[in-house]
């Protein structure tokens, strides 16, 4: 066996890898019943704490929210309505997140 394999998808692991340096801070619009709808923050940065982020978010947009542990996706913030922009301006302005690093989806 010669030591002088190529392997095709051996860059595109390693650049998996350090894919996750650019963190992205995605906000989501979940439908639930009728004009209910349910906003999500997620890929905050583990060391913020994620209770007085969302104490301060629930405080500033007069709405509920609640912290989910996700098995996959970690710590997920919850709030009611649709908060898409409100949280993203509200991220930036607070110095949590660059604007260039939060994706919103939805609708």
């Amino acid at each position: 066996m010669s030591s002088n394999i190529f392997y095709p998808f051996a860059e595109a692991n390693a650049e998996d890898s350090g894919a996750g340096t650019k963190e992205y801070v995605h906000v989501r619009v979940q439908q639930r019943n009728g004009r209910k709808s349910l906003t999500t923050v997620q890929g905050l940065k583990k060391e913020y704490s994620y209770t007085k982020i969302l104490k301060d978010l629930k405080k500033e947009f007069c709405c509920n929210g609640t912290v989910v542990q996700d098995p996959e996706l970690g710590q997920v913030i919850q709030l009611q309505g649709d908060q898409r922009k409100n949280v993203s301006t509200f991220l930036v302005q607070a110095g949590i997140v660059k604007k260039d690093n939060i994706k919103i989806h939805g609708f």
